[in-house]
């Protein structure tokens, strides 16, 4: 259930970085600047993994997840724990590709393999 303060039992803070979301094509790419394969999601922290659907050209568009709506409204930054989680190199890897945070503009059920994709 995301809330409007974000993923329920989650750690978040409401408004714009209520919700973190990463692009399941940015694991692979995090991997390969690594020299590895794709990343865990969960190492990079974040709430909602999505595929098929371009974040960056949504920021400040409403996207419908499942029955909530979020705004993407930053990037999410890689944290100095990159370099501990992922290794040498791991901080400069994430930088571009750590996804995205968003506001919650309607609460409302996400559930696994619901579809992503922009409301207006």
């Amino acid at each position: 259930m995301i809330s409007a303060d974000g993923l329920e039992g989650d750690r978040s803070r409401a408004g714009k970085r209520a919700v973190t979301l990463i692009q399941q094509e940015h694991l692979a790419a995090i991997g390969s600047y690594l020299g590895q394969g794709p990343v865990a999601p969960v190492i990079l922290r974040r709430n909602l993994v999505v595929s098929g659907i371009n974040l960056a050209a949504l920021k400040g568009r409403e996207v419908l997840v499942g029955e909530a709506i979020l705004r993407p409204t930053v990037i999410c930054a890689p944290c100095s724990r990159m370099e501990e989680a992922l290794g040498k190199g791991g901080y400069s890897a994430v930088r571009g590709h750590g996804g995205w945070c968003a506001e919650v503009v309607r609460p409302g059920w996400v559930r696994l393999g619901d579809v992503v994709q922009p409301a207006d």
